[in-house]
């Protein structure tokens, strides 16, 4: 599984499956319960412009603490770019960026909380989302519940809403608005 061989899918090793090894290794050890579980990979871009950010969300709580909200976690580094910056380079706009309330699992440490991030395209554009803990929840430990799945979907200029999952690519009109909900961390032990 983590030594594959062709013709084995590979795409997103680094991004996506050391974020789900380093939970397992965490929740078989005890340590924590499940984080995000995913980097929530959001690109877009069109001839002239070409962007690619990675979102933060929930850590897992552990014995003796709560889990962050709203945070990078695992194998992630990265930071994302100041909205300023952000609508200064590209044709988008942020309209809202929040921490997602009561996302994190319940238990007697509480798991921290995902986010909520609302982008606005102002010219034609393709996204593309890759992410994980759409279906599976990040699991919670020692009776502390799972947090919160990721969910994600498209508000068009016309009002319709279109949903989807963890894998996708979507052309964006100008005014469409894309959202992203980030899953929340497990609690741990029981409340």
């Amino acid at each position: 599984m983590l030594n594959p061989r062709y013709p084995a899918a590979v795409v997103a090793g680094n991004v996506e499956t050391s974020q789900v090894v380093t939970d397992a290794l965490y929740g078989a050890l005890g340590v924590m319960a499940g984080a995000q579980g995913t980097m929530n990979n959001f690109t877009f871009g069109n001839d002239r412009f070409q962007y690619y950010e990675t979102i933060c969300g929930g850590a897992g709580a552990g014995p003796t603490f709560d889990g962050c909200s709203a945070v990078q976690t695992h194998m992630t580094n990265s930071r994302l770019t100041d909205p300023e910056v952000l609508e200064w380079r590209f044709p988008v706009r942020l309209d809202e960026f929040r921490v997602r309330r009561g996302s994190g699992g319940a238990g007697h440490h509480r798991g921290g909380d995902g986010t909520e991030r609302r982008v606005r395209f102002l010219e034609p554009m393709t996204a593309v989302m890759l992410a994980n803990r759409r279906e599976v929840p990040p699991f919670g430990l020692e009776g502390g519940a799972p947090g919160a799945v990721g969910v994600n979907w498209v508000e068009r200029l016309n009002g319709t809403r279109e949903n989807f999952g963890a894998r996708h690519r979507m052309h964006m009109g100008v005014d469409d608005v894309v959202v992203i909900h980030t899953p929340g961390g497990g609690g741990y032990g029981a409340a």
